[in-house]
């Protein structure tokens, strides 16, 4: 199937439904998109939405803010130096907020008079608070961090973007072109919910869009994440027919 630009799923979601303009407005339909593309986001976690950013960590503050659109945080790496290429750096091990005040308070002890700003040093944990990021990257949620960075160490931060939707990028986009079927049959999902039946056309697309998120899960999960040298090379069974 070809790629997908934006008027080239509404004229197929418009046909498969047999409705025209006026019952599908470009409005609804952009709907319909943006629910499918959503429903594929969490369904398949997919490498076209992995980002990686840097920056550089301030001296005696414990937290920092993500990158706008981020969605959840895979990993942080922190370098001793100031070069994010030549230092040697240190990956974050990932906890519970809960986990790094408990951690900090040991450091500190009931008599220490201190908070949990004071214990500075390289990081050594991380945790993710707040809700979600927004569009730019002074929002409310971030990292905290533990213990508090000592120096200015210069970090590698890993994590998960919300994809531009196709009602956006109008010409393409990767679902659009990779994933087209599986985004035009969650499409029709919503367009045959959206017509209350009926309910066998309705069962068959969820149905096929099923099969496809399978199918594309082999591809994002399976061959993009192994290769043939450390993994070997993928072998599925194929069923010979009864003598």
């Amino acid at each position: 199937m070809a790629a997908y630009t934006l008027e080239a799923l509404e004229g197929d979601i418009r046909r498969y439904c047999e409705v025209d303009s006026n019952v599908f407005t470009g409005a609804i339909l952009g709907r319909f998109i943006e629910n499918a593309e959503n429903r594929i986001l969490y369904d398949l976690p997919m490498d076209s939405d992995r980002q990686m950013a840097t920056g550089t960590l301030v001296a005696d503050n414990n937290t920092i803010n993500v990158q706008a659109g981020a969605l959840f945080v895979r990993a942080v790496e922190v370098f001793e130096s100031t070069s994010v290429t030549t230092g040697v750096s240190h990956f974050l091990q990932k906890k519970d907020v809960t986990y790094l005040r408990e951690y900090v308070s040991k450091l500190t002890g009931p008599e220490a008079g201190q908070s949990a700003q004071d214990v500075t040093g390289l990081p050594k944990y991380y945790a993710m608070f707040g809700g979600a990021t927004g569009l730019t990257d002074s929002t409310s949620g971030g990292l905290l961090l533990a213990p508090t960075p000592d120096l200015a160490y210069n970090f590698r931060l890993y994590y998960n973007v919300q994809p531009t939707s196709l009602v956006t990028n109008t010409s393409g986009t990767y679902i659009s072109r990779y994933f087209t079927s599986g985004l035009l049959y969650g499409c029709l999902t919503e367009a045959y919910g959206y017509l209350k039946g009926p309910m066998d056309m309705l069962t068959l697309y969820e149905n096929k869009y099923k099969q496809e998120v399978q199918k594309f899960a082999g591809l994002q999960l399976g061959r993009r994440r192994r290769d043939d040298y450390t993994d070997g090379t993928v072998r599925i069974p194929v069923k010979s027919p009864s003598p």
